[in-house]
C-alpha cells in the first residue's frame, strides 16, 4: 500500500530521529566502555604490583601488617642492659629516720647513737588533691571627705565572671589537647581526681575564653616562623563539623605553627606567608608545597619509600642504585657537623655525578620509569642540604609535629565547631613551640594564658 506524500514524510523524519538517537547512545556508551577499559587496566596493574606498605609508601605504620610475637622473637633475643634504680630526690620535703629500738637477737634496748646509716630510699605519695577556693568579698562605702560613694575594685588576678582561674584553664587545655580527653571523660576526671565539678558546657567555655590568648601567642609564633630562613611544612586531614578539612604545619628553628583550613591548596601557605619569601622550603613533592621559597628541599624519606616500591615492583635498572644513593646522602646529613665545607661540596659533586649516570640507565619496570620521570622534575631540589647546613634532608620534623593531631582526630572524631578547630590549632602551636624550647606542654600553656590580651587595633 502506498502512503500519502505527507504521511511518508513523517515516517522518514521518524527514522532519522531514531537513527540520531541511537548514534548518540552508541557514542555515549563507547566513551563509557573506554573509561571502564582504562579503569580495568589500572586495577590489573595495581593487582599485579607489590602491595603498598609503610616501607614503600606513605601508609602510616599503624596500618602496616604486624609480625606475630613468635616471629619477632625468632630474630633473636633482645640485648640486655645494666639495671638502674630511681635516683633519690635532691630536696625531699620530709626525712624520716628509722631506728631499731631493741636488738632482734637478745631483745636488748638500743640507742640512736649505736646505729649508723646504711641505706636510704624515697617513698613518694600524692596528697589528696582538692581545689583551693578563695572567696572575694568586695566592699563599698561613702568617702568621708567628698561624701561620694565608692566600691573596691576586684583583685587583678581574680576578676569576676568565671570562677575558674588560669591554672585550671591551662590544665584543661593540656588534658584535652595533649592527652586527647573528650569533654565527657574530662568532666568525670576533674570531679574524681581533682574534686572539682565542671560541666561539659563549662569546659567548652573555659577553652573558648582561653582561645584569644592562645591565638595571640600563635600569631607571634607565626611571625617568627614566616621570617625564618628555612621553613618546613606538611599537612594532614582534619574533621570539622562532619567535613574534611586540612591541618597544616609550618615549622622552623624559631617555632611550629599549626592552622586548620577547609582547603589543601597552596593558598593556605600563601596566606600564612603574607608576602614573605623564605630561602629554603622543606616539604614532600605535593604541588601545593612548591614555589614558596627561593629553593626547595624535597624530603628524602618520601623518595626512599618511592624507590623501595619501584624495587618491590621489580625494577633493577634505576631504583636499587638510587635507593643506595639516597641512603648515603642521608648518612652524610647525619654527620654534617663533623665535616668541612670542602668535604661537603666534594660529596655533593660525587653524588650528582652518580645520579647523572643512574638517570641515563633504562628502568626495567613501569614503576621505575615513573620514578625516573619524577626525579628528573625535582632533581635540583634533592641535595640542597649538602650546600646548607641549616637545611634538613627530610621533612621529619613537620611529620612529628602533626602526629599528635592525627591521634587526636582518631580518638575524638574531630571538631564540632570551627572555633574549636581554631582553638585547637592555636593550642597545638603553643605546645609544639614550647617543646622546641624544652618546655612541657602545661608550662607552655600556663605561660601563654598568663599573657595579657593585646590591645585592639
Amino acid at each position: 500500500m502506498t502512503l500519502p506524500p505527507d504521511l511518508a514524510g513523517l515516517k522518514d523524519a521518524g527514522k532519522d530521529a531514531l537513527i540520531l538517537a541511537q548514534a548518540e547512545t552508541i557514542q555515549r556508551q563507547s566513551g563509557q566502555i573506554a573509561l571502564l577499559l582504562r579503569r580495568v587496566a589500572e586495577l590489573e596493574a595495581r593487582i599485579g604490583g607489590p602491595p603498598k606498605t609503610p616501607g614503600n609508601s606513605s601508609i602510616p605504620p599503624s596500618k602496616g601488617e604486624k609480625a606475630n610475637r613468635a616471629e619477632r622473637r625468632a630474630k633473636g633475643p633482645r640485648k640486655g642492659r645494666p639495671g638502674v634504680s630511681r635516683a633519690l630526690a635532691a630536696d625531699p620535703e620530709k626525712v624520716v629516720d628509722a631506728f631499731a629500738t631493741a636488738c632482734p637477737h637478745c631483745d636488748a634496748a638500743l640507742a640512736a647513737e649505736d646505729q649508723a646509716d646504711f641505706s636510704a630510699y624515697d617513698h613518694i605519695e600524692l596528697p589528696p588533691i582538692v581545689p583551693v577556693v578563695t572567696r572575694v568579698q568586695r566592699h563599698r562605702g561613702r568617702c568621708p571627705c567628698c561624701r561620694r560613694s565608692f566600691s573596691a575594685p576586684p583583685p587583678a588576678d581574680m576578676p569576676p565572671g568565671s570562677p575558674f582561674g588560669p591554672g585550671i584553664g591551662a590544665l584543661i587545655m593540656h588534658l584535652h589537647v595533649t592527652q586527647m580527653i573528650g569533654f565527657e571523660r574530662l568532666s568525670k576526671l576533674m570531679a574524681e581526681v581533682f574534686g572539682l565539678s565542671i560541666s561539659e558546657g563549662a569546659l567548652a567555655n573555659i577553652i573558648a575564653r582561653a582561645a584569644p590568648r592562645l591565638s595571640a601567642e600563635a600569631d607571634a609564633i607565626a611571625e617568627r616562623v614566616r621570617t625564618s630562613a628555612v621553613v618546613a611544612s606538611d599537612e594532614t586531614s582534619a574533621r570539622v563539623r562532619g567535613k574534611t578539612w586540612w591541618q597544616w604545619v609550618m615549622s622552623s628553628s624559631a617555632g611550629v605553627y599549626h592552622v586548620i583550613a577547609d582547603s589543601r591548596a597552596a593558598s593556605v601557605v600563601t596566606s600564612f606567608l603574607e608576602g614573605a619569601t623564605p630561602e629554603v622550603w622543606v616539604a614532600d613533592r605535593y604541588a601545593a608545597q612548591d614555589n614558596h621559597a627561593r629553593q626547595r628541599q624535597v624530603c628524602l624519606a618520601h623518595l626512599l619509600r618511592d624507590a623501595q616500591y619501584a624495587i618491590d615492583a621489580g625494577d633493577t635498572g634505576f631504583a636499587p642504585a638510587f635507593h643506595t644513593l639516597l641512603q648515603r646522602a642521608c648518612g652524610i646529613a647525619a654527620r654534617r657537623d663533623q665535616l668541612t665545607d670542602a668535604t661537603l661540596a666534594s660529596y655533593r659533586s660525587d653524588i650528582e655525578r652518580k645520579l647523572s649516570r643512574m638517570l641515563a640507565a633504562e628502568p626495567t619496570s613501569p614503576a621505575g620509569r615513573k620514578l625516573v620521570k619524577a626525579i628528573k622534575r625535582c632533581r635540583a631540589d634533592l641535595f640542597v642540604f649538602l650546600a646548607r647546613r641549616d637545611v634538613p634532608c627530610t621533612n621529619n620534623v613537620s611529620e612529628r609535629a602533626l602526629r599528635p593531631s592525627v591521634i587526636f582526630r582518631k580518638v575524638t572524631g574531630g571538631f564540632r565547631s570551627e572555633w574549636g578547630a581554631a582553638a585547637y590549632a592555636a593550642a597545638a602551636t603553643v605546645i609544639a613551640t614550647g617543646k622546641l624550647q624544652q618546655h612541657s606542654a602545661l608550662h607552655a600553656l600556663r605561660q601563654a594564658l598568663a599573657q595579657p590580651l593585646p590591645a585592639p587595633s
